[in-house]
């Protein structure tokens, strides 16, 4: 038994199928063959077979046919006849390009060659524009188009569409239209052109074909050496500017020139430069008007600016006012501004003024300066405009000479002080900073002060100041009394409180630093009795005057008793009288000798008037030698075996001399009087309690 097989054909050609697939059953056996393929609008209405078949000649089993129905969008055919020549355009290919030349005529025709189901609307379109439109469609199932006289503007894009029920489909036709080149424009970039930037000049002139040749001109000269529709200049100046026009040429023939395009560059202003408006000389202080100006600018100028900044006063546009222009100005610049500045060459003032910084300067080989050290002081100044200047020097405020160095060659204290150097020139005058010039020396001109002065009354205070002149400041002191003892008191003051009468003296100090010593002559303290002291003295010596009368009395008596006596006996004794004195103004000290010594009072507040008693007793068994008040020894004698009575006294008026105890030269009755202890008798006087009374008289 032969084999059999499946086969698929289309119209009669065979088709590609898959392995046909058998199936078993117990009572038959089936064979399935399946076609898989994708029909084209060329599909509709043909055939579709499957055939069983066998080997040999006479193999064909059994056959069954379907005619296939394909369904499809129309399908076109363009055609497009340019004068007498015929242009076919498919377009399932591409679509279609039609050239012509400006003025010749142009028929485009659109059938429709397929179509399932029927075709419902044919038309041509250009920019979207309905041009002609059958619907439904003739039999023929054609539209034609036609252009006479086919200008430039007509080109373009032609569409022809056709729809039914399935969907459209569109057919173009790219219509060129061929002419010579428009009169031409000139395109810059960028315009207007900052100077050196680069800039791009183009041709543009409309042409079918695109032109070929170009040739350019700048203010009418023909540049030979562009050819091309653009070229550009690398780094425009202001040479470059100007108007720019070309002519363009294709396979149709020259164009025309169009209108010139303008090169505009701009550029920031230039040849800046700030002017001076001032007469010169300026001075520190002046008020200095500046200008700004250039030569030229793209665009106009709309602004200025000024360096340094600062607030100026502008007076117009570009025109400022500086006010009170300072000594160190700086030099001044402006820029004038439009989209760009442009910065002018710096302009100096060369403002005059006075010497500036000045300052003494000290030249010591020595770090300290002491007195008999060189010494130099120099004058010095940072600046000055003008250079010619002149140098003076104050010392404290007074003028002291004039030149730039001031020496000392041996400086003394008397050098120090407060130096102020002067610098002047045709504009003024400057000084320096006071320079202390301090000489350090040793203590000198020590003096001791008393305060609140030399005569003070005791009970009160008083302070002993020992003052100097030294640098550095005594550093230690010493101070001494009238017996030179030290009183080991190291401080400047020394303070008595209370001051008593022993205070009473001269004193002095002595003043040291690290440079040397030096001592004060002696200053002399005098203490006064006080209101307090004075009373009970008073009162004293009212009682002692009160106890005198009577002795008086008995004193007379007594004299004329011895007188009779002396007058018998033929004895002439010898008087010996203690005299003393008080020194105007000044407090008597109590004697240092341990003999025998006066007794009294005395009164400053009465000195105009002073009375004083005194008396002397004999010192032992007989009487010891002893210093009068004339400072004469006086002879030994035997005491006297007797009781005697002896009343002295003393009245004292005031001494034209400094001293009570100094005989004037003319004795007057009102002068001192003396009263005189007299013994009386000879041998031993009995040892008895010595009785003394003594009265002051004041008148």
């Amino acid at each position: 038994m032969s084999p059999i097989k499946l086969q698929w054909s289309l119209e009669d050609s065979e088709l590609p199928t898959d392995v046909p697939s058998t199936s078993l059953t117990t009572t038959t056996v089936s064979t399935r063959s399946q076609l898989t393929f994708w029909p084209q609008w060329t599909h509709h209405g043909k055939n579709l077979a499957c055939q069983l078949r066998k080997d040999g000649a006479d193999g064909l089993l059994s056959r069954e046919t379907v005619r296939l129905d394909v369904k499809h969008r129309p399908k076109l055919k363009t055609e497009v006849i340019l004068g007498e020549a015929t242009v076919k355009l498919k377009t399932e290919v591409r679509p279609g390009e039609a050239y012509v030349t400006e003025g010749e005529s142009v028929t485009m025709t659109c059938q429709v060659i397929s179509s399932h189901p029927e075709c419902q609307s044919l038309s041509w379109r250009k920019d979207e524009k309905v041009l002609k439109k059958q619907e439904p469609p003739q039999r023929e199932k054609t539209l034609v188009l036609a252009l006479s006289r086919v200008t430039r503007w007509m080109g373009g894009k032609y569409r022809c569409e056709a729809h039914n029920e399935v969907g459209s489909e569109v057919s173009e036709v790219d219509l060129q239209v061929h002419y010579a080149p428009e009169p031409s424009e000139v395109q810059i970039l960028p315009s207007p052109a900052p100077e050196r930037s680069t800039v791009k000049l183009t041709c543009l002139s409309q042409a079918n074909p695109p032109p070929t040749n170009y040739t350019w001109y700048h203010n009418k000269d023909t540049l030979w050496d562009k050819t091309d529709k653009s070229f550009q200049i690398p780094e425009v100046l202001l040479s470059h500017a100007g108007s720019y026009s070309c002519l363009a040429q294709n396979s149709l023939g020259l164009g025309q020139l169009g209108q010139a395009a303008e090169l505009d560059v701009q550029y920031s202003p230039k040849e800046v430069t700030t002017v001076i408006q001032n007469p010169t000389p300026i001075r520190e202080g002046d008020n200095v008007t500046l200008s700004c100006s250039y030569t030229s600018s793209n665009p106009r100028v709309t602004r200025y600016q000024w360096m340094p900044q600062g607030s100026w006063k502008e007076l117009l546009p570009g025109v400022v006012m500086i006010q009170r222009v300072p000594w160190n100005a700086v030099p001044f610049t402006c820029a004038a501004c439009n989209q760009w500045c442009s910065w002018g060459r710096p302009v100096s003032l060369q403002v005059q003024y006075a010497p500036k910084g000045v300052e003494i300067l000290l030249f010591s080989p020595h770090s300290e300066i002491q007195s008999g050290h060189s010494v130099l002081l120099q004058c010095n100044f940072s600046s000055s405009h003008p250079m010619d200047v002149r140098f003076f020097w104050k010392k404290n405020g007074t003028f002291l000479k004039e030149g730039r160095k001031l020496s000392f060659d041996s400086i003394s204290p008397e050098d120090a002080g407060t130096y102020n150097c002067l610098v002047n020139n045709s504009i003024g005058q400057s000084m320096s900073e006071a320079r202390v010039l301090q000489v350090l020396y040793a203590p000198r001109r020590l003096r001791v002060s008393i305060s609140p002065n030399d005569g003070v009354t005791e009970g009160k205070k008083a302070v002993l100041t020992c003052e100097s002149d030294a640098n550095p400041p005594v550093s230690h002191y010493t101070w001494f009394d009238w017996n030179n003892q030290n009183l080991h008191h190291d401080h400047q003051t020394l303070r008595l409180d209370p001051v008593k009468i022993q205070h009473s003296g001269a004193y002095r100090c002595k003043g040291s630093n690290h440079l040397g010593v030096d001592q004060s002559p002696p200053s002399t303290l005098t203490v006064y009795y006080s209101a307090q002291t004075i009373s009970r003295q008073v009162a004293l010596g009212l009682g002692v005057c009160l106890a005198i009368i009577p002795l008086a009395f008995l004193g007379v008596k007594l004299h004329h008793s011895w007188k009779r006596i002396q007058s018998q006996q033929g004895l002439q004794e010898n008087s010996s009288g203690q005299s003393f004195f008080v020194r105007n103004k000044k407090i008597r000290r109590a004697p240092v000798s341990d003999s025998p010594h006066p007794m009294g009072c005395y009164n400053p507040v009465v000195e105009d008037s002073i009375s004083y008693a005194a008396l002397h007793f004999p010192s032992g068994e007989h009487d010891a030698p002893r210093t009068g008040g004339a400072g004469t020894p006086e002879a030994r004698r035997p005491s006297l075996h007797r009781d005697n009575t002896v009343t002295y006294s003393v009245v004292q008026k005031h001494q034209v001399g400094d001293y009570e105890n100094v005989t004037p030269r003319v004795l007057e009755d009102d002068g001192l009087h003396y009263s005189e202890l007299v013994h009386l008798g000879f041998g031993e006087r009995p040892l008895r309690q010595e009785e003394v009374e003594y009265v002051t008289l004041k008148r």
